[in-house]
């Protein structure tokens, strides 16, 4: 549950700002975005000397590639990577073929059928585009620019269901279209089943794509609902919700001290006799050969690992992929945090439980990074004092851990991300997320730095200047909103995450606040990084000056989003589902309503458009501190109804006059609400079959992209 992501707002207003942005929002780009100066001076020539040749100018990179649906497709570079070590580099290299091998896995996770709907897609890709480019047919490009379009929208989302909202999409292109694609594709190059005919095989693709009633939400938070059966996440199959919650209530002893996560490896099902049973994702189990890949590319980084620490990580991970064991997985968790000297790391496992309406099953992902040393000086000053920030806390005493151990912090130049981290990226991690380990090892958080870069090379457009009030509040956006952002991502992650304690004898939070565990989490952490800002402790560590004007931004942007903003991901009637969303419309509204009396928070309407101006900033930290005691007691204690009656009342609803206005004036915009990235590829040198050395290369077309990993990375069956 600990991962930040760049909220919808947030994507569309940092690049307006002078550097990255954690949490305010994004817009449409330029076609290219300079991150290198040329050298522009030259020695001029004289009579007896030949002049100089004259170096041509460094082409600039280019961030944005494309723009289409509600996505915007970027790229991002890995500075730094040509000064480390061979080895160094070569241990990436395999580190980088180990996160992608797991890519079929998120993909059959979010849906059992996604599979072959991406095989299928991938098959008729070609026909497709021979239309779409080489037609003299209007009507026939128009069909195959839709159909394009849905194709990309499939691979940015690993699946059916949008990566965000996780509702359903359909093509815009007709039925009929997409059987001419089928046909007009060699039948050998569909996934297709055994003696399945191409008939059969389209009558069944056609509703899986089409219909926008079948597998209507990944991922249902409907209260009232059974979250299971309405889910069509491929965690469990023939169950209801009753049924797992029973399942595990029978295995899970909340006395436990040190209590495996129980579900985060595997799919619950019943057996032919009616029973319950997991299908652990492991080596000789679910998922097996495209864990097998992913095993034997970590046994080869284990024989190149920096020093004994990381190698012995490592062998954990390879353990647990083998075993399935999840005493196995905690092993490797211990191992992994304590591993703190390497400069190269890497995350790879069944991390998050987001995609799970229950929280117990985590979604494949992999990020490849090495430590940018420069920049994790600010992370690291605020990490070092994380026991300052807990004792000054405004939890209540009990609350708080008396001992703040093992929290490393630092930002990280990312090579590769894979599975649930990609396209779409977090830009902050906090891990493990077990709360016995974070207690007595500690946590690792970290800020993706060369990921933020590139959101702020991509400009913004006029997100900040169609909904901040006045010209005090953009300008203080421009200047400071960037710094605002990333401290608010550092806190949030290294502090945040890593605060509190449960009492003694209550169980983790996915058991006691079940479904809302995730948006309060994060609700929680926010808070922590909220409350902090405005503290003269942070100007003392000398990671932002003096005066609260970046404070300031960042309560502006908060409040500007989680109020405004980020409605412009929900289409006109829907209600807020998605934990980040929750989190930070419950947090606004809340403060809104409770400051109401003292108008700490305006509500204020000009020339017909809504606005909301924070009037009384040193209140308003008043209010996010009261809150995150509340939250904190929550999660302590483990106060289910408390938890949901938050969400369900601030994070839940919204405003419908409100949510029209906003999508009118944001569609003047012109601007893709979301954003993920083409991956840089690794390419290795070899010389008398070793690797020598390693080349980073940058892929400019995200559709070529895509078709090269189904191909090389075709691990699993269609279905598993």
């Amino acid at each position: 549950m600990n991962r930040t992501r760049l909220s919808a707002a947030a994507l569309l207003v940092v690049s307006q700002l002078s550097g990255g942005c954690a949490s305010t929002t994004r817009t449409t780009a330029p076609e290219a975005v300079s991150t290198t100066t040329p050298e522009a001076a030259q020695q001029p020539a004289t009579p007896t000397t030949p002049a100089a040749p004259v170096t041509p100018p460094t082409p600039p990179f280019q961030v944005v590639t494309e723009q289409f649906a509600d996505l915007r497709i970027l790229r991002y570079q890995v500075p730094g990577f040509e000064a480390l070590e061979p080895q160094q580099k070569e241990l990436l290299y395999y580190l980088y073929e180990a996160a992608l091998s797991g890519r079929d896995i998120i993909y059959d996770q979010n849906y059992k059928h996604n599979l072959r709907v991406r095989r299928t897609l991938d098959a008729v890709w070609k026909a497709n585009e021979e239309r779409r480019t080489a037609s003299t047919n209007q009507q026939q490009i128009d069909q195959a620019t839709r159909f394009a379009t849905y194709t990309k929208r499939v691979w940015f989302s690993n699946g059916i269901h949008h990566h965000y909202s996780t509702r359903k999409f359909v093509p815009e292109c007709t039925p009929a279209y997409f059987k001419e694609l089928i046909f007009a594709t060699d039948s050998k190059q569909l996934p297709l089943e055994p003696g399945e005919s191409v008939t059969k095989f389209l009558a069944t693709m056609t509703p899986i794509l089409f219909d926008p009633n079948v597998a209507p939400k990944r991922v249902n938070q409907e209260a009232g609902k059974d979250l299971v059966k309405t889910s069509a996440s491929n965690f469990y199959e023939g169950l209801t919700q009753a049924e797992v919650e029973a399942f595990y209530k029978k295995k899970i002893n909340p006395k436990d001290p040190q209590p495996v996560s129980y579900g985060l490896n595997s799919k619950l099902v019943k057996d032919r006799q009616g029973r319950v049973q997991e299908r652990k994702w492991m080596t000789e189990g679910m998922y097996d050969k495209a864990l097998t890949q992913v095993v034997f590319w970590l046994e080869k980084a284990i024989t190149v690992a920096e020093n004994p620490e990381q190698k012995l990580a490592l062998q954990k991970l390879v353990q647990f992929y083998h075993s399935g064991d999840l005493r196995k997985w905690d092993e490797y968790n211990v191992a992994w945090v304590h591993d703190t000297q390497s400069l190269t790391d890497v995350v790879n496992g069944f991390i998050e439980v987001y995609g799970d309406p229950l929280g117990y099953r985590a979604s494949y992902e992999s990020v490849v990074s090495f430590k940018d040393v420069e920049a994790t000086k600010r992370i690291k000053a605020i990490g070092d004092e994380a026991q300052w920030f807990e004792d000054n806390s405004p939890i209540k005493p009990e609350h708080r851990k008396k001992n703040v151990i093992g929290i490393t912090a630092k930002v990280i130049t990312t090579v590769v991300e894979a599975g649930d981290a990609a396209p779409s990226t977090p830009i902050g991690i906090n891990l493990p997320n077990a709360s016995w380990i974070r207690k007595e090892h500690g946590s690792k958080s970290v800020n993706l730095g060369n990921i933020v870069d590139a959101y702020s090379a991509a400009d913004a457009g006029g997100m900040l200047d169609e909904f901040a009030f006045n010209d005090a509040e953009k300008q203080r956006a421009r200047q400071y909103a960037a710094l605002a952002g990333k401290l608010h991502t550092d806190m949030h992650e290294v502090i945040g995450h890593a605060s509190g304690q449960l009492n003694k004898g209550v169980g983790t939070p996915k058991e006691t606040l079940k479904s809302y565990a995730s948006a309060l989490e994060e609700a929680r952490a926010d808070l922590v990084a909220l409350y902090y800002l405005p503290d003269a402790k942070l100007a003392q560590l000398g990671v932002l000056p003096a005066g609260g004007e970046v404070a300031r931004a960042e309560y502006d942007s908060y409040i500007r989003n989680g109020l405004l903003t980020q409605l412009v991901r929900l289409k006109l009637g829907e209600t807020v589902e998605e934990a980040h969303m929750r989190n930070r419309q419950m947090v606004a509204k809340w403060a809104f309503e409770k400051g109401q009396k003292d108008k700490v928070i305006e509500r204020v309407t000009r020339e017909g458009n809504t606005y909301f101006r924070v009037n009384d900033y040193e209140k308003l930290r008043g209010l996010f501190g009261q809150l995150l005691r509340e939250l904190q007691r929550i999660t302590s204690e483990g106060d289910y109804a408390a938890g949901k009656a938050l969400i369900e009342t601030y994070g839940v609803k919204v405003d419908p006059v409100l949510h029209k206005e906003v999508l009118a004036r944001y569609q003047k915009l012109n601007i893709a609400p979301y954003a993920g990235f083409i991956q840089p590829r690794l390419v290795p040198v070899v010389k008398d079959g070793k690797i020598t050395d390693v080349k980073v290369e940058y892929p400019t077309d995200f559709s070529q992209q895509m078709l090269d990993y189904g191909r090389k990375y075709r691990l699993l069956p269609n279905f598993n």
